[in-house]
Protein backbone atom coordinates (compact mmCIF):
# COMPACT_ATOMS: atom_id res chain seq x y z
CA UNK A 1 0.00 0.00 0.00
CA UNK A 2 1.06 3.53 -0.65
CA UNK A 3 3.06 5.61 2.34
CA UNK A 4 0.35 7.48 4.01
CA UNK A 5 0.51 11.26 5.39
CA UNK A 6 0.62 11.03 9.61
CA UNK A 7 -1.53 12.34 11.47
CA UNK A 8 0.03 13.83 14.86
CA UNK A 9 -0.84 14.34 18.32
CA UNK A 10 -3.26 17.25 19.03
CA UNK A 11 -3.98 18.05 14.86
CA UNK A 12 -7.18 18.83 13.16
CA UNK A 13 -8.48 17.78 10.10
CA UNK A 14 -10.80 19.80 7.82
CA UNK A 15 -12.32 18.56 4.29
CA UNK A 16 -14.03 21.66 3.23
CA UNK A 17 -16.12 21.07 -0.22
CA UNK A 18 -16.17 24.42 -2.37
CA UNK A 19 -19.26 24.60 -5.11
CA UNK A 20 -16.69 25.95 -7.51
CA UNK A 21 -15.11 22.77 -9.77
CA UNK A 22 -14.61 24.19 -13.18
CA UNK A 23 -12.44 27.58 -13.18
CA UNK A 24 -8.83 26.58 -12.35
CA UNK A 25 -7.40 29.93 -11.30
CA UNK A 26 -9.90 30.34 -8.97
CA UNK A 27 -9.69 27.00 -7.24
CA UNK A 28 -5.37 27.62 -7.37
CA UNK A 29 -6.82 31.06 -5.20
CA UNK A 30 -8.88 28.83 -2.53
CA UNK A 31 -5.70 26.39 -2.07
CA UNK A 32 -3.68 29.24 -1.87
CA UNK A 33 -5.91 30.96 0.85
CA UNK A 34 -5.33 28.01 2.95
CA UNK A 35 -1.96 26.56 2.55
CA UNK A 36 -0.60 30.50 3.34
CA UNK A 37 -2.04 30.30 6.96
CA UNK A 38 1.29 29.36 9.47
CA UNK A 39 0.90 26.18 11.06
CA UNK A 40 -1.64 24.42 8.50
CA UNK A 41 -0.35 21.95 5.96
CA UNK A 42 -2.61 21.18 2.94
CA UNK A 43 -2.41 18.07 1.78
CA UNK A 44 -5.09 17.36 -0.71
CA UNK A 45 -7.07 19.48 -3.74
CA UNK A 46 -9.60 17.28 -5.87
CA UNK A 47 -12.12 18.98 -7.98
CA UNK A 48 -14.74 17.65 -10.81
CA UNK A 49 -16.24 19.71 -13.62
CA UNK A 50 -19.49 17.86 -13.59
CA UNK A 51 -20.13 17.66 -9.60
CA UNK A 52 -19.10 21.57 -10.54
CA UNK A 53 -16.96 21.07 -6.86
CA UNK A 54 -13.59 21.37 -4.90
CA UNK A 55 -12.43 19.25 -2.06
CA UNK A 56 -9.81 20.15 0.26
CA UNK A 57 -8.12 18.65 2.89
CA UNK A 58 -5.92 20.24 5.42
CA UNK A 59 -4.83 19.67 8.88
CA UNK A 60 -2.73 21.84 11.61
CA UNK A 61 -3.52 22.88 15.23
CA UNK A 62 -7.56 23.92 16.01
CA UNK A 63 -6.69 27.26 15.76
CA UNK A 64 -4.65 27.21 12.91
CA UNK A 65 -6.81 24.91 11.31
CA UNK A 66 -9.91 27.47 12.00
CA UNK A 67 -7.90 30.60 10.70
CA UNK A 68 -7.13 28.80 7.38
CA UNK A 69 -10.80 28.08 7.14
CA UNK A 70 -11.82 31.71 7.87
CA UNK A 71 -9.61 32.53 4.78
CA UNK A 72 -10.13 29.86 2.45
CA UNK A 73 -14.74 31.02 3.08
CA UNK A 74 -13.54 34.93 2.67
CA UNK A 75 -11.88 34.02 -0.77
CA UNK A 76 -14.71 31.81 -1.77
CA UNK A 77 -17.46 34.31 -0.63
CA UNK A 78 -15.95 36.67 -3.03
CA UNK A 79 -15.99 35.20 -6.07
CA UNK A 80 -18.38 32.18 -6.32
CA UNK A 81 -22.25 32.61 -6.81
CA UNK A 82 -24.51 30.52 -6.35
CA UNK A 83 -27.20 32.21 -8.75
CA UNK A 84 -25.07 31.31 -11.38
CA UNK A 85 -23.79 27.86 -10.23
CA UNK A 86 -25.11 24.25 -12.07
CA UNK A 87 -23.49 21.46 -11.32
CA UNK A 88 -24.66 17.47 -10.46
CA UNK A 89 -23.71 17.50 -6.47
CA UNK A 90 -26.08 18.77 -4.49
CA UNK A 91 -25.27 21.90 -2.36
CA UNK A 92 -26.92 24.71 -0.26
CA UNK A 93 -23.55 27.29 -0.10
CA UNK A 94 -20.67 28.21 -1.51
CA UNK A 95 -18.70 27.01 0.33
CA UNK A 96 -21.53 24.13 1.22
CA UNK A 97 -20.00 22.07 3.87
CA UNK A 98 -16.71 22.10 6.18
CA UNK A 99 -15.89 18.56 8.13
CA UNK A 100 -13.74 18.59 10.75
CA UNK A 101 -12.35 15.27 12.23
CA UNK A 102 -10.26 14.83 15.12
CA UNK A 103 -6.81 13.36 14.82
CA UNK A 104 -5.53 11.37 17.95
CA UNK A 105 -4.83 14.10 20.67
CA UNK A 106 -7.42 16.68 19.86
CA UNK A 107 -10.59 15.94 22.07
CA UNK A 108 -13.75 16.73 21.47
CA UNK A 109 -14.53 19.22 23.53
CA UNK A 110 -11.21 21.39 21.52
CA UNK A 111 -12.32 20.26 18.17
CA UNK A 112 -16.23 21.07 19.06
CA UNK A 113 -15.07 24.90 19.88
CA UNK A 114 -13.48 24.93 16.67
CA UNK A 115 -16.81 24.35 14.48
CA UNK A 116 -18.21 27.30 16.71
CA UNK A 117 -15.76 29.66 16.05
CA UNK A 118 -16.01 29.01 12.45
CA UNK A 119 -19.63 29.18 12.34
CA UNK A 120 -20.02 32.71 14.53
CA UNK A 121 -17.27 33.96 11.99
CA UNK A 122 -19.30 33.14 8.94
CA UNK A 123 -22.47 34.24 10.96
CA UNK A 124 -20.90 37.27 11.59
CA UNK A 125 -20.79 37.83 7.92
CA UNK A 126 -24.36 37.22 7.17
CA UNK A 127 -24.14 33.51 6.55
CA UNK A 128 -26.94 31.22 8.20
CA UNK A 129 -25.32 28.02 9.75
CA UNK A 130 -26.12 24.94 10.27
CA UNK A 131 -24.32 22.61 12.93
CA UNK A 132 -24.60 18.44 12.11
CA UNK A 133 -23.38 15.21 12.83
CA UNK A 134 -21.31 15.45 16.43
CA UNK A 135 -21.56 19.05 16.59
CA UNK A 136 -25.55 19.17 16.24
CA UNK A 137 -27.80 20.58 18.73
CA UNK A 138 -30.63 17.81 18.33
CA UNK A 139 -30.91 14.38 15.93
CA UNK A 140 -33.06 16.36 13.53
CA UNK A 141 -30.20 18.39 12.99
CA UNK A 142 -27.48 15.27 12.49
CA UNK A 143 -28.37 14.05 8.96
CA UNK A 144 -26.09 16.11 5.80
CA UNK A 145 -28.18 15.00 3.11
CA UNK A 146 -31.85 16.16 5.51
CA UNK A 147 -30.17 19.80 5.89
CA UNK A 148 -28.86 19.81 2.22
CA UNK A 149 -32.29 19.02 0.99
CA UNK A 150 -34.12 21.57 -1.18
CA UNK A 151 -30.88 22.75 -2.22
CA UNK A 152 -29.90 26.12 -2.53
CA UNK A 153 -32.88 27.04 -4.66
CA UNK A 154 -35.61 25.78 -1.75
CA UNK A 155 -32.86 27.43 0.59
CA UNK A 156 -35.24 30.59 1.37
CA UNK A 157 -38.78 28.64 1.61
CA UNK A 158 -36.76 26.15 3.72
CA UNK A 159 -35.10 28.19 6.46
CA UNK A 160 -38.83 30.38 6.47
CA UNK A 161 -40.00 27.36 8.30
CA UNK A 162 -39.36 27.74 12.40
CA UNK A 163 -38.25 24.26 12.21
CA UNK A 164 -35.30 25.14 9.77
CA UNK A 165 -34.07 27.97 11.42
CA UNK A 166 -30.10 28.02 11.34
CA UNK A 167 -28.03 27.43 14.48
CA UNK A 168 -26.45 30.94 13.68
CA UNK A 169 -27.06 33.73 11.39
CA UNK A 170 -29.84 35.27 9.74
CA UNK A 171 -32.69 33.14 9.14
CA UNK A 172 -32.34 33.88 5.42
CA UNK A 173 -30.35 32.85 2.80
CA UNK A 174 -26.74 35.04 1.85
CA UNK A 175 -27.83 35.99 -1.82
CA UNK A 176 -25.05 34.69 -3.14
CA UNK A 177 -22.93 32.17 -0.90
CA UNK A 178 -26.14 30.68 0.59
CA UNK A 179 -25.81 29.12 4.16
CA UNK A 180 -22.44 26.57 5.71
CA UNK A 181 -23.11 23.35 7.01
CA UNK A 182 -20.47 22.80 9.46
CA UNK A 183 -19.91 19.35 11.54
CA UNK A 184 -17.27 17.27 13.41
CA UNK A 185 -17.86 13.80 12.16
CA UNK A 186 -15.96 10.65 12.37
CA UNK A 187 -13.28 9.60 9.01
CA UNK A 188 -15.30 8.44 6.20
CA UNK A 189 -14.62 7.39 2.83
CA UNK A 190 -15.79 9.18 -0.71
CA UNK A 191 -15.79 6.34 -3.51
CA UNK A 192 -17.57 6.82 -6.80
CA UNK A 193 -17.75 4.10 -9.28
CA UNK A 194 -18.22 5.27 -12.99
CA UNK A 195 -20.85 3.55 -15.42
CA UNK A 196 -20.05 3.25 -19.23
CA UNK A 197 -22.96 4.53 -20.05
CA UNK A 198 -24.83 7.96 -20.76
CA UNK A 199 -28.43 7.18 -19.42
CA UNK A 200 -28.69 8.20 -16.03
CA UNK A 201 -31.06 5.73 -15.46
CA UNK A 202 -29.13 2.58 -14.19
CA UNK A 203 -26.83 4.61 -11.59
CA UNK A 204 -29.81 6.26 -10.18
CA UNK A 205 -31.36 3.04 -9.73
CA UNK A 206 -28.46 1.29 -8.28
CA UNK A 207 -27.99 4.70 -5.76
CA UNK A 208 -31.66 3.96 -4.59
CA UNK A 209 -31.48 0.37 -3.94
CA UNK A 210 -27.34 0.49 -2.32
CA UNK A 211 -28.14 3.55 0.42
CA UNK A 212 -28.82 2.96 3.65
CA UNK A 213 -32.30 5.08 3.22
CA UNK A 214 -33.19 3.04 0.40
CA UNK A 215 -33.17 -0.49 2.62
CA UNK A 216 -29.36 -1.61 0.99
CA UNK A 217 -26.41 -1.07 2.86
CA UNK A 218 -25.92 -0.09 6.57
CA UNK A 219 -24.21 3.14 6.78
CA UNK A 220 -23.89 3.61 3.02
CA UNK A 221 -25.13 7.36 0.95
CA UNK A 222 -25.12 7.00 -2.47
CA UNK A 223 -26.43 9.75 -5.39
CA UNK A 224 -26.62 8.72 -8.89
CA UNK A 225 -24.89 11.65 -11.11
CA UNK A 226 -24.15 12.10 -14.94
CA UNK A 227 -21.08 13.11 -15.87
CA UNK A 228 -21.56 14.33 -18.94
CA UNK A 229 -18.00 15.80 -19.75
CA UNK A 230 -16.95 12.66 -19.88
CA UNK A 231 -19.58 10.62 -21.38
CA UNK A 232 -20.28 8.90 -18.50
CA UNK A 233 -22.79 8.45 -15.08
CA UNK A 234 -21.32 7.55 -11.64
CA UNK A 235 -22.54 5.74 -8.40
CA UNK A 236 -21.02 8.66 -5.95
CA UNK A 237 -20.98 6.84 -2.00
CA UNK A 238 -19.86 8.22 0.94
CA UNK A 239 -19.02 5.21 3.89
CA UNK A 240 -20.01 6.73 6.96
CA UNK A 241 -18.80 3.65 9.05
CA UNK A 242 -16.59 1.82 6.39
CA UNK A 243 -15.76 -0.71 9.21
CA UNK A 244 -19.21 -1.62 9.38
CA UNK A 245 -19.54 -1.74 5.48
CA UNK A 246 -15.94 -2.06 3.64
CA UNK A 247 -14.98 -0.15 0.15
CA UNK A 248 -14.88 -3.87 -1.37
CA UNK A 249 -18.09 -4.41 0.39
CA UNK A 250 -20.00 -1.71 -2.31
CA UNK A 251 -17.94 -1.95 -5.08
CA UNK A 252 -19.04 -5.61 -5.24
CA UNK A 253 -22.73 -4.71 -4.99
CA UNK A 254 -22.36 -1.96 -7.56
CA UNK A 255 -20.69 -4.30 -10.02
CA UNK A 256 -23.72 -6.51 -9.38
CA UNK A 257 -26.15 -3.97 -9.97
CA UNK A 258 -24.51 -2.81 -13.32
CA UNK A 259 -24.39 -6.68 -14.68
CA UNK A 260 -27.91 -7.13 -13.99
CA UNK A 261 -28.48 -3.19 -15.90
CA UNK A 262 -26.12 -4.59 -18.69
CA UNK A 263 -23.61 -2.09 -18.16
CA UNK A 264 -19.69 -1.91 -18.00
CA UNK A 265 -18.12 -0.23 -15.09
CA UNK A 266 -15.54 2.33 -15.90
CA UNK A 267 -13.32 2.68 -12.96
CA UNK A 268 -13.41 4.18 -9.56
CA UNK A 269 -12.18 6.97 -7.49
CA UNK A 270 -11.33 7.78 -3.83
CA UNK A 271 -12.64 11.83 -3.42
CA UNK A 272 -10.40 13.61 -0.75
CA UNK A 273 -8.77 12.12 2.31
CA UNK A 274 -8.97 7.81 2.98
CA UNK A 275 -8.30 6.48 6.42
CA UNK A 276 -5.40 3.93 5.68
CA UNK A 277 -7.73 1.46 8.17
CA UNK A 278 -10.20 1.83 5.33
CA UNK A 279 -7.96 0.14 2.30
CA UNK A 280 -6.20 -2.41 4.69
CA UNK A 281 -7.34 -5.95 2.63
CA UNK A 282 -8.28 -3.63 -0.14
CA UNK A 283 -6.93 -4.51 -3.82
CA UNK A 284 -6.49 -0.44 -5.50
CA UNK A 285 -6.31 -2.24 -8.90
CA UNK A 286 -9.21 -4.23 -8.94
CA UNK A 287 -11.35 -2.05 -8.35
CA UNK A 288 -9.41 0.01 -11.04
CA UNK A 289 -9.57 3.26 -8.91
CA UNK A 290 -7.60 6.45 -9.04
CA UNK A 291 -6.01 7.02 -5.80
CA UNK A 292 -2.48 9.29 -4.64
CA UNK A 293 -0.54 8.57 -1.93
CA UNK A 294 -1.32 11.73 -0.10
CA UNK A 295 -4.87 10.82 -0.04
CA UNK A 296 -4.22 8.03 2.64
CA UNK A 297 -3.99 9.41 5.67
CA UNK A 298 -2.82 7.64 8.96
CA UNK A 299 -6.16 7.67 10.98
CA UNK A 300 -8.18 4.66 12.36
Amino acid sequence: MASVTPLNRGWLLCEPNVSEGRDEARMTGFAEAVAETAGVELIHRSSDPDHHRMVLAYLGPPEAVVQATMGLAAAVYGSVDLRRHRGAHPRVGALDVVPFVRGPGCGEVEALAACRSFGAWAAARGIPVFFYERAAASCERASLPRIRSGQFEGLASKLARPEWRPDLGPPAPHPSAGAVVVGLRAPLVRFNVNLGTRDPGPARRLAGAIRESGGGLPYVRALGISLKRRGLTQVSLNLTRYAVTSVDTVYDRVAEGARAEGVMLAGSEFIGPVPAGALRGVDIERLDAELDADQILDLP
